[in-house]
Parts: C-alpha cells; structure tokens; sequence
C-alpha cells in the first residue's frame, strides 16, 4: 500500500443522516449502525464529492496508507445501478479532470457492451450530478460586463494588515491576533470576488487556506490553539459555492466549541462567477 488522499468519517460528528450516501456513486460509503462508513479503500477516489453534502462536517480528506483506488471494481458496482449513476459517475470523472480513471471506465463499458451515456447530446449540459463543480472548466470570456458588485474602483489599496497570510504559517501568538476579527479566506475567494478587499478584508486579519487540498484536521488543531491563546472578536469565513469549500464550516465550529469560548461566526458564500450570494 502507498499513500494517498481518502475520506476520513468522523464518527462522533456523523448523525447517519445519509446525505453524503447519493453523491459517492462510486459506492464507498454505506449507513451502518447509524453512522456513515467507508467500506473500502479501493471504492473511495478521495476526491470528496461526498464532503459539502455532510450538514455536520464530518467528512473530510486525508493522506494516510491505503489500498489503491481500482476503477474497474467500482464500475462493477456502478454498473449495477443503472444507466443515470453511470453518467453521474463519468460525469464525475470528467469534471475533476481524472483522464485515466475515465479511460479505464469507459474501456470497462465498451468491453461489457454497455453503452456510454456521455454519447447524450445533453451529457455536457445542466447541474453536475456528482455535486462536486469544484474543479468544472466553465469560460467566462463570452460573459456580459461585470456588475457594480463584481467591479472594485481602480486604484483601491491593499486592506491587507498583516504577514503571512497562510494559516499553516501564521504563528499562534502573532500580535495581530489579539483583539481581531479574522476573516478565514478559501484560496479561491480572492480571485473570484473582485471587491474582496473592500467588501470582506477592510479591518480584518486575514488567514487562508483550501478545505479540498489541504489538511483541515490540522487547520482545526491550529484554530483552535489561536482561539485559546487570543481574544478573538469574530471570525467570517468566506468560501466559494463549489461543495468541497463547505468542508471548513465545520472544522471552525468544532474549534470554537473546543476552545470554550463564544465566538461571532458567520459565512459569505461567492459564486464561481464571481456574486456574493444571499
């Protein structure tokens, strides 16, 4: 076994509400004794299609030894289960850019004369049925002007007050902790909301990091420690809409609670094109 990136179901947080169970067409999760499980290493691709589905952020992704993912396997449970979770995991496959796990899927189906749904004419098209837009290639060059919301005025100043910014590097006991709102950032938001420095950073320390690539079980362990040590006012968390962004929620909820301390939380969600969102 080598290692690699695999759900991780953390069993005090799971309600076995099932939610996450639709959305791994892949079949690596099931609803035993009450709570969601992995039910093996070789069904779970670890790219967390299941994660902003789970209402209690008990999923998450870590790298640990584990068997190798075997695409043939899960398409002989796949294919089981019809034609539409088929297409859904292709779709899956496909949007997450994984050209080799499609090949040998639709090698797979060719061989067992099973016929390809991405043949549709409507294959492309509509909401992704695998929940996981996260890394969907859309272009946007075609899109009309921008709206006053997503426009900043030129020439704006930088509102960033501190150095770093990444939260694996920011020490615990940086001064500019003390007394501060922090506004906890998905790598991804700056560059999609145009007005992110006016909007959500002015007055705010900011920290950033990736609920999808990075270790979040980590990012609990440093909040929390940043939360005891310094007296924290609020803390925004601003995330992109894909559902990989929503792993975070949770990791800052159980860091307050671990911290014994109340604490203002609140978060911003930013479409993929760039709106804040109600």
């Amino acid at each position: 076994m080598s290692k690699r990136k695999i759900i991780k179901i953390d069993e005090k947080k799971c309600t076995g509400c099932g939610l996450c169970i639709p959305n791994c067409p892949e079949g690596a999760l099931q609803i035993i004794d009450g709570k969601a499980r992995l039910i093996s290493d070789l069904f779970c691709d670890g790219l967390g299609a299941c994660i902003g589905h789970c209402p209690e952020g008990a999923i998450i992704i870590e790298e640990r030894e584990a068997q190798k993912y075997d695409e043939r396997k899960v398409m002989s449970n796949i294919v089981k289960q019809g034609k539409n979770v088929i297409k859904a995991h292709l779709e899956h496959l496909k949007d997450h850019n994984e050209a080799g796990y499609l090949k040998e899927a639709l090698d797979y189906l060719k061989e067992n004369k099973i016929e390809n749904p991405l043949k549709d004419k409507d294959a492309a098209s509509g909401p992704l049925p695998c929940g996981c837009p996260g890394t969907k290639v859309i272009d946007f060059r075609n899109k009309k002007e921008p709206t006053s919301q997503r426009m900043s005025p030129a020439g704006e100043e930088s509102c960033l007050r501190q150095w770093p910014v990444q939260l694996t590097l920011v020490p615990v006991y940086a001064p500019y902790l003390d007394n501060a709102d922090l506004l906890i950032a998905a790598d991804c938001v700056p560059f999609a909301y145009a007005d992110f420095h006016r909007d959500l950073l002015q007055g705010k320390t900011l920290l950033v990091g990736c609920p999808k690539l990075d270790n979040i079980q980590a990012y609990e362990d440093k909040l929390t420690q940043i939360l005891e040590n310094n007296n924290i006012k609020s803390i925004t968390y601003a995330h992109m809409e894909v559902p990989c962004c929503f792993g975070l929620i949770g990791v800052i909820n159980s860091a307050i609670k671990a911290s014994g301390k109340t604490v203002s939380f609140k978060e911003v969600t930013i479409s993929i094109q760039g709106d804040k969102l109600k």
